[in-house]
């Protein structure tokens, strides 16, 4: 028996090891390669060798060479295990290639590591008592949080008061924008001659009086026929890193083309049909000729995507607040942006938009999807369908949290349409929290303090009865 446990022991420990102790196999090989081919700046080189000297990289990407215990049968499966669950709430690697190339830089990776480095809770403590000398002392503290307030000056929108240190920004008052561009756009975006069968336009399934969506589950397109997921609000979409729950579109303008053409949505054949019944109305024809030189499908998604570029929504209750107007927030939404906080809601509901800013996988904590009870779709693949990689099974592109209280249903697949069904489910999902009454209470109240205003004036939900 004595024997029996002590082999138990040895496995077990060279199983703790295995977990993680493969740092220096990577550091040794990965990092001279990655400092010597990369384009960062002296401050970002400091940082990443202070990222990898405790280790962020062993468990948050893949392709490191393993020391020849992870081999062993319990010993490779923790290591696997350690690596997928890394991997599912960070990927170094992706956000050493935006440092690389600040196109790809997300505010949520930001984010998500400013979290841990202010709380401390990376590298865990079982990895230091193994490699006694990692770990973050106050002073590598300091340096790190301050490295990742200059990346995100980036991102700050501009002519607002902004704070760095803050990884959620207030909406500014206006952007710029061409303005003949917008008139165009704003005809564009309600013209029914975008489709096919000339009933539906831009503005059917993204209602400026409803929160910027239709409140259907999935909208109603051309024909009748219904989509396969939930409209998403066009209000503040400018601000979003990429479009479309999978993010297959780059950009406005790319977002715009692709639902005229779309057969279950818009409908029309190809643009040349439209382009025809557009230039059929002369009047419209001369206004758009005193814009862009001919009516084509890139000037009409353009123009459509500078129109949209003013839905934008600022001076909501939280803005003033991250503006200096203590208050502007009600006690109860105060505790509730300190619980958004607490349980790092504000590291993937980021930036200017709250959202929009990285592909996260829907069930961190637990599986959604086992759990929903009905069965899975294409809509659910989520960042896969574009990509084509496994791993992005069930990811999605962060939505909004600006003007949320207006927004239901909620969620790609309109799961709930009760704010209060879809804290919770967020909090058990993404954060591994039960809520009380009370602090589902607080976030509700602060989430209603992110509505913001139209045109200088409040947005509010038309109580009118949605499309059926």
């Amino acid at each position: 028996m004595k024997k029996i446990m002590l082999g138990v022991g040895v496995i077990g420990a060279l199983a703790y090891l295995g977990t993680v102790g493969y740092i220096h196999n990577f550091d040794q090989n990965q990092t001279q390669k990655l400092l010597a081919t990369s384009k960062f700046s002296e401050r970002d080189r400091v940082a990443v060798t202070q990222l990898f000297a405790n280790g962020c990289q062993n468990c948050h990407s893949k392709g490191g060479e393993l020391p020849f215990y992870a081999q062993l049968p319990i010993v490779g499966s923790m290591v696997d295990k350690d690596i997928e669950l890394g991997n599912k709430f960070f990927d170094f690697q992706q956000f050493l290639e935006g440092l690389n190339d600040p196109i790809k830089l997300s505010e949520a990776e930001l984010a998500k590591l400013e979290a841990v480095i202010k709380d401390g809770s990376m590298p865990p403590a079982r990895y230091k008592f193994i490699h006694w000398q990692s770990g973050i002392d106050a002073t590598q503290q300091a340096q790190l949080l301050e490295w990742i307030s200059e990346l995100r000056k980036q991102f700050l929108p501009k002519h607002v008061e902004t704070d760095p240190k803050n990884s959620i920004q207030p909406i500014p008052d206006e952007i710029e924008v061409n303005i003949e561009k917008v008139a165009l756009g704003n005809i564009l975006y309600h013209d029914v001659r975008l489709s096919g069968d000339n009933t539906i336009s831009c503005h059917s399934c993204h209602q400026l009086n409803r929160g910027g969506v239709d409140g259907l589950k999935t909208s109603t397109g051309i024909g009748g026929q219904k989509g396969g997921i939930n409209a998403p609000t066009v209000f503040n979409a400018v601000f979003n890193k990429t479009q479309f729950w999978d993010g297959r579109a780059k950009d406005l303008t790319e977002q715009a083309g692709g639902p005229p053409l779309n057969p279950i949505e818009m409908g029309s054949k190809n643009w040349d049909e439209v382009i025809a019944k557009l230039n059929q109305d002369e009047t419209f024809k001369q206004q758009f000729l005193a814009v862009y030189p001919a009516i084509t499908a890139e000037n009409i998604t353009d123009a459509i995507a500078e129109f949209e570029k003013t839905l934008i929504t600022p001076n909501s209750p939280f803005d003033r607040y991250l503006k200096g107007d203590k208050s502007a927030l009600s006690e109860q939404a105060q505790r509730g942006y300190k619980l958004f906080t607490e349980y790092r809601c504000n590291t993937c509901h980021v930036g200017t938009a709250m959202g929009g800013q990285s592909y996260e996988r829907f069930g961190l904590y637990d599986d959604y999807f086992a759990h929903r009870q009905t069965l899975e779709t294409d809509a659910d693949k989520g960042r896969m369908a574009q990509t084509k990689d496994p791993k992005d099974l069930h990811k999605f592109k962060v939505p909004t949290l600006r003007n949320v209280a207006l927004t239901a249903p909620y969620f790609h697949d309109a799961s709930t349409a009760d704010l209060s069904e879809a804290i919770k489910i967020m909090a058990r999902y993404q954060s591994g929290k039960d809520l009380t009454p009370q602090q589902l209470a607080d976030l509700k109240a602060f989430l209603e303090s992110l509505t913001g205003e139209y045109q200088g004036k409040p947005l509010t939900l038309d109580k009118a009865e949605a499309m059926e």
